[in-house]
């Protein structure tokens, strides 16, 4: 008999213990997806990545002079060099607020990221969903503008990122960026589409792929001199747990994003490129 109730509470026990190991399972493949990029940005386009709460990121960007600068300045290291330190503070795991400073028309810009969808682990979340934005101000002397209105600028990019294995990455990020100031004839707001690629060779080394298209539509069909060009980066990052530090070659020199790809003028592929880098420093509070 007594053999008889063991069988009875294995028989009604297997089947509890059967969806409880399912359960796990399942919650574990569900997991979050590893965040498809090692740093907040791929060269100069801002990544899906956001580190976790109160977590304070050091920024810095720096661009030389172009390589072919068409003066004796070593490679544009003796030019003109274009500079932004910032820093970003997490005040959630899904959203970031940042503040930075550049050297170039002494933008000073206040930034935001949110993380609106993560890519699992299943897949039932194909992609990362991040938002990304800033709001600038020019802080040169009064005398370059009419009203105080002309100097603020906005940028506004929804990045769409997938993990596709533990090597490749990539992203789409298409993106407004509005200018309360420009040229006569020139647009107020640029639509533009980001594609970035990460590649890992090595464990903490990567090869980094950013370009950036504008799309410029004059009503009368005409070019005009002041139209932005293309942006392209290509690079390489090296990785620790709390560094990254990307090396490139760059068409771009703004660093702000509204700033390239409203008035980029360099074309990378005639030549037009500037060496920089960027350095990121996380500490956890």
């Amino acid at each position: 008999m007594k053999k008889l109730q063991l069988i009875y509470v294995f028989l009604l026990l297997f089947p509890l213990s059967f969806v409880a190991q399912e359960t796990a399972k399942d919650s574990v493949v569900d997991k979050p997806q590893r965040p498809a990029f090692e740093s907040s940005y791929i060269i100069d386009t801002p990544t899906d990545v956001l580190p976790t709460k109160n977590t304070l990121e050091i920024q810095m960007g720096h661009r030389f002079g172009l390589v072919d600068g068409g003066t004796n300045d070593l490679i544009g290291f003796w030019a003109p060099s274009n500079i932004r330190i910032g820093l970003t503070y997490s005040v959630h795991d899904r959203v970031t607020l940042g503040f930075g400073t550049t050297k170039f028309d002494r933008l000073q810009d206040f930034n935001w990221k949110v993380a609106i969808l993560r890519q699992t682990r299943s897949d039932k979340i194909p992609v990362n969903v991040t938002y990304f934005g800033n709001f600038t101000l020019d802080a040169r002397g009064k005398e370059n503008f009419l009203v105080d209105q002309h100097r603020y600028s906005n940028f506004h990019q929804l990045i769409i990122s997938r993990r596709f294995n533990q090597n490749f990455s990539f992203q789409i990020a298409p993106s407004v960026s509005h200018y309360n100031l420009v040229p006569q004839r020139m647009q107020n707001d640029v639509v533009a589409l980001s594609l970035g690629g990460r590649y890992k060779v090595s464990p903490q080394t990567a090869i980094l792929v950013d370009y950036t298209h504008p799309f410029i539509h004059h009503l009368d069909g005409e070019t005009l001199p002041m139209d932005p060009e293309d942006g392209f980066s290509l690079g390489v990052e090296f990785r620790t747990s709390s560094h990254a530090f990307q090396l490139f070659i760059s068409s771009y020199n703004g660093i702000v994003p509204q700033k390239n790809i409203m008035f980029n003028q360099n074309n990378f592929f005639d030549g037009d490129f500037l060496i920089g880098f960027n350095i990121t420093r996380l500490y956890n509070f």
